[in-house]
């Protein structure tokens, strides 16, 4: 059984459903009962057209379920005729639904958890996560927003910046390796930019393309973390830099700032550097204080933080860092850094090792943990060899 497959199609047969009259939350019911059973039959009766059998498979649930329900006597009028099974359209439905799922009933978090869930394919459990929620909390949020949209006809596009938001967080947990979206949310943001022509969009693609480039440089053999400063720069994709630099120039020079375009001036700059000591931290600064205007963003600030560490002095990053709530996510990981560039390891150290219980990930605890006993087995050296210092 392809799962990649069963997750690709999905999007488009909920899509087709709904294009057909089906409320959004029948659709999903209908084809999670018929993915249930694609993986009961497929794997001895593997069909021609995947999609076409899930799309009729599925309206048939829709079909039965609306003709059990007496008091909805209309819709089951309408589902009466059967379209005939054959080959599925070729159209893409899946970015018309992340539209559809961008209701203006819906606030834009709700948008986004209910979007990731039901087009996007993630769990409630990697969603929270996106969110920095706790899961319980995001499992009532996305009840609620289908609860909201249960008597809704999606008749009306939902908002270009909520669509963004969706396609920025699916990009971003396909990057995690925790599920493998990046490249669907390249696809479809190309998609949407050949279809509206909005700066923001653009930017949005040039974010992607830009992160998307470093991607095989990000994680060594063993699976473990590379920061950005010790990554093989020899390992990015100049064509997809190239590309990504090409797209948010143009977007810039239509003066219509936005948080992506911002962001991804900000990765332009990282990716423009020979190597990390050449990097314009300054402009970054600037980059940052840009979109910090835009978002009024703790995370930004955090990140801007850094910045500063690195254009001015260690010290004047942690200066920065004092302002920020210590519950911030990262928190601990950014002080532990800067301790350690200001030359105070013993602190550095056992901000590392807090970092590491609070990380989201087995990779990045993993990361911070090593980190930490690096600078304990230096300090452990020197203490044996009073030398060391000399």
């Amino acid at each position: 059984m392809d799962a990649l497959l069963l997750r690709s199609l999905t999007p488009g047969v909920i899509g087709v459903l709904v294009r057909r009259g089906a409320i959004f939350a029948a659709a999903e019911d209908a084809v999670q009962d018929a993915l249930v059973e694609a993986v009961r039959v497929w794997p001895d009766d593997p069909p021609r057209d995947p999609k076409g059998w899930l799309i009729t498979v599925a309206w048939r649930r829709f079909v039965d379920a609306a003709r059990a329900e007496t008091a909805r006597r209309r819709r089951e009028d309408r589902a009466e005729t059967e379209p005939a099974p054959g080959p599925a359209p070729s159209v893409d439905d899946t970015l018309q639904l992340y539209f559809l799922c961008a209701h203006p009933s819906l606030t834009p978090s709700s948008a986004v958890a209910l979007t990731l869930r039901a087009v996007g394919g993630l769990t409630t459990r990697q969603i929270a996560r996106a969110y920095l929620v706790p899961e319980a909390t995001m499992a009532q949020r996305i009840s609620r927003a289908k609860r909201t949209v249960s008597a809704v006809r999606f008749d009306r596009p939902g908002d270009v910046a909520t669509v963004l938001r969706v396609l920025y967080l699916v990009f971003n947990e396909g990057y995690s390796g925790d599920v493998d979206l990046s490249a669907e949310a390249i696809r479809l943001t190309r998609q949407l930019a050949a279809a509206i022509d909005h700066p923001e969009v653009a930017g949005l693609l040039a974010l992607m393309l830009l992160h998307h480039a470093r991607r095989a440089s990000r994680t060594a053999a063993d699976g473990s973390l590379v920061p950005l400063a010790e990554q093989d720069r020899g390992r990015w994709e100049t064509g997809m830099i190239a590309e990504g630099v090409g797209i948010l120039q143009a977007a810039l020079a239509r003066d219509r700032l936005g948080e992506f375009q911002a962001q991804a001036a900000i990765a332009a700059l990282h990716c423009d550097a020979p190597s990390a000591e050449e990097t314009d931290w300054a402009q970054i600064v600037e980059w940052y204080d840009e979109l910090a205007g835009l978002t009024d963003s703790p995370v930004v600030r955090l990140n801007r933080a850094v910045a500063v560490g690195e254009a001015a002095s260690p010290r004047a990053g942690l200066n920065e860092l004092a302002s920020l709530s210590k519950e911030l996510p990262r928190h601990e990981a950014v002080s532990a850094y800067l301790h350690e560039r200001d030359g105070d390891r013993a602190t550095a150290a056992r901000l590392y090792a807090e970092a590491a219980h609070r990380a989201p990930t087995l990779a990045e605890r993993d990361h911070l943990t090593r980190q930490a006993a690096r600078l304990n087995a230096v300090d452990a050296d020197r203490a044996e060899d009073p030398r060391g210092d000399i």
